[in-house]
């Protein structure tokens, strides 16, 4: 069978074996074969052509170089060959080549072949091990390049740990096609040796590796990520690794892609890596950050890529869904609304939902699988709060609970607002949602932000400010960043609980301290402005604000003390169903003046006193937990208001 009727693998092997056979004859004549040793022959009778020959011509190996790598592989391939070795040297136990050997056996010998800069060791083709000689010493083929002669693609385990492939995208929306294609053209056209590198910005890391991996695709090259922070930091550890790579781009035909994502510029070492292996790599080179990056000499395109736009997600998840999608019953205008994805999170959501019989389940289903593949990233930056409380369980004036409404019919209907009439295109400005809830402790704000989490299906996430205000000046707007950024896939409803310690009123700058201050509240001021979803600020005293936020901010609703008729509902609604109660007077209880979060406490303490007892709650029971909580409170009691509770 001749070697056009196999495949590239078995004629690969078959040439292979053809040239070590030529090389040990070589051996053998100890010159007498000599011109003839390492000659190329065949390949052009292979597309592509066969791996020694590609291996040759991408690192310029002469023909005395040539003859070295296939000696090498020789021995590690075929025990026979290891023995001619051994004879060839008159020692038995020297079964493995010496560059001695190579200069005595070897066509076109030249000293230079093992020189550090030249293309054999810069390059790690071949290593020298053992002797105090250069010539007596061991010289071994580097494993994968072993595996790449014989026709086997794996990663170089070296680099396993440091880089990982990225799976081209299923499909991508025409915005970020029409990058991919520019990409391609970039790449395509005739360059230098060295390729114009690639910039990709904005704020979706999985779409710029979505546009990186399909250009790399459609060049027949997979793509590899770092991240910035894994790169070597000391000088002599990122030239081992970009010789790594350069091998390994070349023998496997790969790009990469150095994530920049959550680099801050801070780490001036792995700063300095990113630019040197941006400048200094040959190949398909692309660095994706949130803005824009400078680079220094080597010719780079920079590319804006965003998330699909609501159109665009839209037949998303049109396309993912397939004849589903008909069983939305027209939700699927809320869904693409709500929930800010690319082009693989659609997908996956797609193919993870739950395929009821009912549409409306359906539906259901979906929007649940959607919430559950955005919590992920907020989980670790805020506390999720299950809303438990309805509309029935809020006692607020009815003024107040009309805008509460309000807010919701915002959040609901913002797509059709926005995109479909065009709100959006006319200003990029001031879409964002946003609450201001003023009022004392205990008068249910919180409890009204569970309220619209649960009319809206939304997850409702704490901040904690300990968490995220930082002494240090620039940490407190990262921190924001992380959490403005993890929510706005999700479209989650963030709760700034006491909001006035942090965003209180810009100070007059009188020192740098005050000046970072005011950044921080200008940073948060920009990212409540463009938050796609709704952010409640919480505050005791509406008046410890600054103006400028108020100006800013689209709702306010203040929470009043209750009155003696909204402590009445309060107490009538406090304690669950299945609570045993006897003779409570909920007219009497109204006279104790306090917030409806020292009712409820007041409630769960006499709850537990009446468990205690093995009692239903009396007003005893209520008597003596109102004295405790009074107390706690250091606030005096006087008999007008807790007289006959006995």
């Amino acid at each position: 069978m001749s070697d056009g009727a196999l495949s590239w693998h078995e004629a690969n092997q078959n040439y292979l074996l053809r040239e070590l056979s030529a090389l040990g004859g070589a051996l053998e004549g100890r010159g007498a074969d000599r011109a003839g040793a390492g000659q190329a022959g065949g390949e052009s009778e292979m597309a592509p052509p066969p791996a020694l020959e590609r291996l040759c011509r991408a690192f310029g190996l002469s023909r005395f170089e040539r003859a070295i790598v296939l000696l090498c592989a020789g021995v590690e391939l075929d025990a026979a060959f290891a023995r001619a070795v051994a004879a060839a040297q008159s020692d038995s136990r020297q079964n493995f080549p010496t560059f001695g050997l190579a200069m005595a056996a070897l066509p076109e010998p030249h000293w230079s072949a093992l020189s550090p800069a030249a293309p054999l060791r810069r390059w790690r083709l071949i290593e020298v091990n053992g002797a105090e000689s250069l010539t007596a010493g061991r010289l071994r083929i580097d494993e994968r390049v072993l595996h790449y002669l014989v026709g086997v693609a794996h990663l170089d385990e070296r680099l396993g740990g440091l880089v990982e492939l990225v799976a081209p995208p299923a499909a991508l929306p025409p915005s970020q096609q029409s990058q991919v294609d520019r990409l391609v053209r970039l790449w395509s056209a005739p360059a230098d040796a060295i390729l114009p590198a690639a910039q990709l910005c904005g704020e979706g890391p999985r779409s710029k590796r979505d546009v990186a991996a399909g250009a790399c695709a459609a060049l027949g090259l997979d793509l590899y990520a770092i991240h910035a922070h894994a790169l070597p930091a000391h000088p002599a550890e990122l030239d081992a690794f970009l010789r790594l790579w350069q091998r390994e781009a070349v023998l496997g035909g790969c790009g990469l892609l150095i994530d920049c994502h959550d680099a801050d510029g801070s780490d001036a070492a792995r700063e300095n890596a990113v630019a040197r292996i941006v400048e200094e790599l040959r190949g398909v080179v692309l660095v994706s950050s949130r803005g824009r990056r400078r680079i220094l000499q080597r010719p780079t395109l920079t590319l804006d890529v965003d998330k699909p736009s609501a159109q665009e997600q839209r037949a998303l998840w049109k396309n993912f869904l397939g004849a589903r999608a008909a069983r939305l019953n027209g939700k699927l205008e809320l869904l693409g609304a709500q929930f800010n994805f690319d082009a693989g999170a659609i997908r996956a959501v797609c193919a993870g939902a739950q395929d009821e019989a009912e549409p409306e389940s359906f539906a259901d289903a979906l929007w649940e699988t959607c919430r559950a593949q955005a919590r992920p990233q907020l989980d670790e930056l805020a506390q999720r709060i299950a809303p438990a409380a309805g509309w029935d369980d809020l006692v607020l004036p009815e003024a107040q609970k009309r805008v509460l409404r309000e807010i919701a019919i915002h959040v609901r209907r913002r797509g059709k607002v926005y995109e479909e009439w065009g709100f959006a295109g006319a200003s990029a400005r001031g879409l964002g949602i946003s609450a201001l809830f003023a009022g004392p402790s205990g008068t249910g704000k919180t409890m009204a932000g569970e309220v619209l989490a649960r009319e809206l299906g939304l997850d409702l996430y704490r901040i904690d400010l300990s968490q995220v205000v930082s002494k240090y000046i620039g940490e407190t707007e990262k921190n924001l960043r992380r959490v403005f950024d993890a929510a706005d896939e999700g479209g989650a409803i963030l709760l700034f609980d006491e909001a006035d310690a942090l965003f209180g009123k810009r100070s007059e700058v009188k020192d740098s301290h005050d000046r970072y201050a005011n950044i921080e509240v200008s940073y948060l001021l920009q990212r409540m402005e463009v938050y796609r979803g709704l952010a409640i600020l919480t505050t005791n005293l509406k008046s410890a604000l600054d103006g400028a936020f108020l100006r800013r901010l689209r709702f306010i609703v203040r929470f009043p003390f209750p009155d003696a008729a909204q402590r009445e509902e309060i107490w009538r609604r406090v304690f669950p169903a299945a609570t045993p109660t006897d003779a409570l007077d909920f007219g009497r209880l109204a006279r104790l003046a306090v917030s409806g979060g020292d009712i409820r406490n007041i409630a769960l303490g006499a709850a537990f006193l009446a468990a205690e007892a093995d009692q239903p709650v009396r007003m005893s029971h209520l008597l003596q937990a109102a004295r405790n909580e009074c107390q706690k409170l250091e606030r005096p009691v006087n008999e007008a208001e807790i007289g006959g509770w006995r």
